[in-house]
């Protein structure tokens, strides 16, 4: 697919709109949060959930500008002949990686960390108290925020970066996964607490159990793939996004569906949504579960034999798996089909 100049000025054009929206959205939230809260609530006793839209909107409002910075870049390289991207002129195309992947790194971040708040109420609520160790959930979500804002680099290990540079975005991305293993275990701490049977009875705290185990899953292939010598193997493979999906995609979309389910009175009414015990949000669950598990799993092994992501056709010995796979991603939909 080919666009127009014209076509190609706008779509940069809009991006560049919505940017200075998601800037806007997140002054709003900040001042909200910092400065117009009750009085009696103070930092160390505001909820998880406000904790994470504050640290979501502040890596939004510094990693924005630089994405706008190269959008701009790139709208003179098309409309006023200016040449910072074109290397037959002198210009450097890696140069856009970095400030892309400056804004495309923390992105994943910007989307799990509100995921995060969410999980948070949820186990809080059905184990009736609060998340174990609460005040290092807060500091590890600033640590996974702040780190997460600095390792852009590991999507670039196959573009030639030096060997300190690599071994400073290997380093750092790996530490990534200390405070994330924190919250973690704080919140299996915190179901465990409990006699499991009074609390595991509804669809949202299964499915809270659930984006445990997916988030678990994606983060421990992340630590591989955050190696820069197992990278240059790896990189553009199905295993990316099979780590992508378990981690960021299905881990952000299960906590979209876990608040639902547990807020679902509170929103519609009752009666109007599956209440979280009934069979009907289990099912859900169950497919859920057994479609994200059998469609991604697979594709672990599809990416550890160098099988290359979009491209539509493949050698025959990698048939059997993707013919595995396909058949659960029908699985994953059936859920959606019918809610009532």
């Amino acid at each position: 697919m080919s666009l127009s100049p014209s076509s190609t000025a706008y779509l940069i054009f809009g991006l560049l709109i919505s940017g200075v929206s998601s800037c806007l959205t997140s002054v709003n939230f900040w001042v909200t949060i910092w400065n117009l809260r009750s009085p009696s609530l103070t930092l160390k006793t505001m909820p998880l959930f406000p904790w994470a839209l504050a640290l979501t909107a502040a890596i939004l409002l510094l990693t924005l500008p630089v994405l706008t910075g190269a959008l701009l870049m790139v709208l003179s390289d098309l409309q006023s002949n200016t040449l910072f991207f074109d290397p037959t002129f002198g210009g450097d195309p890696v140069l856009y990686q970095h400030l892309f992947w400056f804004f495309g790194h923390p992105e994943v971040y910007i989307l799990i960390i509100p995921a995060f708040g969410i999980i948070s109420i949820i186990i809080s609520g059905v184990s009736q108290k609060i998340v174990f160790g609460n005040q290092s959930m807060i500091f590890a979500m600033s640590c996974i925020s702040l780190l997460g804002s600095i390792v852009w680099g590991h999507h670039m290990y196959t573009v030639g970066l030096e060997t300190d540079t690599r071994a400073y975005f290997t380093g750092v991305t790996i530490l990534i996964s200390l405070p994330t293993g924190t919250k973690i275990f704080n919140w299996l701490n915190t179901y465990l607490g409990n006699n499991l049977l009074l609390h595991m009875r509804t669809s949202s705290a299964l499915f809270a159990l659930l984006f445990l185990l997916m988030f678990t899953i994606g983060g421990s292939s992340g630590v591989i793939l955050g190696n820069a010598s197992v990278d240059l193997a790896l990189h553009d493979t199905y295993y990316v996004p099979a780590h992508f999906h378990f981690v960021l995609s299905l881990g952000a979309v299960i906590a979209i569906f876990s608040g639902i389910m547990f807020n679902a009175e509170k929103i519609a009414g009752q009666g109007l949504l599956p209440s979280p015990s009934s069979v009907l949000s289990l099912y859900h669950l169950l497919l859920t579960f057994v479609g994200i598990l059998l469609t991604f799993s697979p594709m672990h092994f599809l990416g550890f034999n160098l099988m290359p992501r979009r491209i539509m056709d493949f050698p025959d010995a990698f048939h059997s798996w993707n013919f595995f796979s396909f058949p659960y991603l029908l699985v994953r939909i059936v859920p959606f089909l019918k809610k009532k």
